[in-house]
């Protein structure tokens, strides 16, 4: 009986060391977020006043630089490609959100960002993109 209790106790302790390490692995890797490191450019003008304007509507959730967050993903991926989403694209997204159809994350809520700042915003994210290698590829369904 003593040895059936301390190789059940051995067992639930082993139990518990997994559980507890893969806890630690999960939340270290930002809770499945999906990030990446982004190469930042010398910006043209546009994208540089696109820049604290991308910071105060779009950080919070796409991640500094767009590189991605445990909310939202990173724009600096080939799925934004200009091929894929052009910046119509972009356009209708901020101005009436977007449901999640690429990602895990949700849908994406509208934001109140007047057009002329969203144009700077694309501007700002495009830069972005091609510094990191992302170019228009043509869009097959």
């Amino acid at each position: 009986m003593i040895e059936k209790l301390k190789a059940n106790a051995l067992t639930l302790l082993l139990v518990g060391m997994v559980v507890l390490a893969a806890v630690i692995m999960f939340s270290r890797s930002g809770g499945g977020g999906v990030t990446v490191n982004v190469k930042v450019p010398n910006f043209s003008s546009v994208a540089l006043a696109g820049e604290p304007l991308f910071n105060a509507n779009c950080a919070a959730c796409h991640g500094a630089n767009a590189g991605g967050s445990d909310k939202a993903p990173p724009l600096i991926h080939t799925t934004y490609n200009p091929g894929h989403h052009a910046d119509e694209a972009f356009f209708r997204a901020v101005e009436n959100g977007v449901r999640a159809h690429h990602w895990k994350f949700g849908n994406m809520p509208r934001m109140d960002v007047p057009r002329p700042d969203i144009a700077k915003i694309i501007a700002y994210v495009r830069e972005l993109q091609q510094a990191n290698g992302i170019v228009t590829k043509p869009h097959n369904m």
